[in-house]
């Protein structure tokens, strides 16, 4: 029994620190986001400045060269006592004007060509840094005078990118090797115990039905997993087809009836007539994992509102409910996969934390939008938004 309250201790503590973890991320995205466009803002407006500026001193300096090519030409007619043709001495002035203006690229080309190697030694060590996995890589960037200003900025931004992407790839692992050790455990321990055979027929039934439950448990993991990892392929079949949207609630509705009635749960639906352009077997899902949820966290005699109206080109739903509610450092978090909100379920309401991740998969192919809003302890409303058009 200790043993049992150390884990659990240590599991939730775990859920804290990856919470927080979680939220300073997202803070620090929203923050980077927002520097990053004012960052791109301004170098927009410096390579237009820089640009104009730069064409017109190409221009200024050809005159200065053909101009300086106009007065030295005559000493050389004059050092070679020759006097050619006028057409002659205007050719020879444009040729001499371009030579001397290439010389002068040519020797500040030579001059600044270290300082340019060295910025791309910089750049292909940061890229060779990335190739091998150190994605913390953040190369100088210099927002005036350097050429490779850009590529710098998308290399830095490439390499954030990455990290991001490593980091929610360990955590997937992490919770996903959590999440199957978990009811392992469970059948593994009572597996162990059903061998004495000191024990009496009820007590062999009990654990039966808990390493029944956890195998059906690892069983919806393994099936969720798949889930996602199918919609996120890009090759999950999406038929698209005209049908009934009221109906379908309705119908999902009923097929849940005897879980709402046997907690005495009040059922108010709101339902416009509607026909909507949709994967009817994909938003299936999407209904059927709301209302369950729904169901699961409101408490006995509660209440469920499901509604269903046109607006313009588009139709709303919402589903309340007046369960355990969300807390709100919670809600930005509650579509991520494996999230879970600690201070609104128990062991014995939980799932894999993969639903809520499902619904928001589906309803982004759909290109509609879901928000949640809660009050702690008092109620949640799940709001949808989908085109009524494909």
């Amino acid at each position: 029994m200790n043993d049992e309250r150390t884990k659990k201790r240590h599991e939730q503590r775990l859920r804290q620190e990856q919470k927080r973890e979680r939220r300073q991320n997202y803070s620090r995205g929203k923050l980077h986001g927002d520097n990053q466009e004012l960052a791109k803002t301004k170098l927009t407006k410096w390579h237009i400045i820089r640009g104009i500026l730069g064409i017109i001193a190409v221009f200024s300096y050809i005159l200065i060269c053909w101009t300086l090519a106009y007065y030295l030409t005559p000493h050389l007619y004059d050092w070679l006592n020759k006097h050619p043709h006028p057409f002659a001495k205007q050719l020879i002035n444009s040729v001499l004007g371009f030579f001397l203006f290439g010389l002068t690229i040519t020797i500040i080309g030579s001059l600044t060509a270290p300082k340019r190697m060295a910025g791309l030694k910089v750049i292909i060590d940061g890229i060779r840094q990335i190739a091998k996995g150190n994605f913390a890589v953040q190369l100088p960037v210099n927002h005036r005078g350097d050429p490779f200003t850009e590529i710098v900025t998308s290399i830095n931004n490439m390499a954030l990118e990455l990290s991001q992407m490593e980091q929610m790839r360990q955590e997937f692992i992490s919770n996903v090797s959590h999440e199957i050790q978990s009811p392992l455990t469970s059948i593994s321990g009572f597996a162990k115990v059903l061998q004495n055979s000191e024990l009496d027929h009820l007590e062999r039934v009990h654990y039966l039905s808990i390493i029944e439950a956890e195998s059906l448990r690892l069983a919806k993991l393994s099936e969720n997993l798949l889930k996602l990892t199918s919609l996120e392929s890009e090759h999950h079949p999406f038929e698209i087809k005209r049908y009934r949207l009221d109906k379908q609630l309705r119908n999902l509705i009923l097929a849940c009836e005897p879980l709402w009635v046997d907690k005495g749960i009040e059922m108010d639906i709101d339902l416009e007539d509607i026909h909507i352009h949709a994967d009817e077997d994909l938003m299936s899902q999407v209904w059927v994992n709301l209302i369950h949820n729904s169901i699961k966290f409101t408490p006995q005699n509660g209440a469920i509102q499901i509604s269903a109206h046109k607006q313009l080109n588009d139709v709303i739903i919402k589903i309340k409910d007046t369960g355990l509610g969300i807390a709100e450092e919670d809600l930005a978090f509650i579509f991520d996969r494996f999230y879970k909100a600690d201070k609104s379920r128990n062991r014995s309401t939980t799932g894999s934390g993969l639903g809520l991740s499902i619904v928001k998969k589906i309803i982004n192919m759909h290109q509609g939008t879901i928000q949640a809003e809660s009050h702690l302890g008092e109620w949640t409303e799940m709001t949808l938004k989908l085109p009524l058009e494909q």
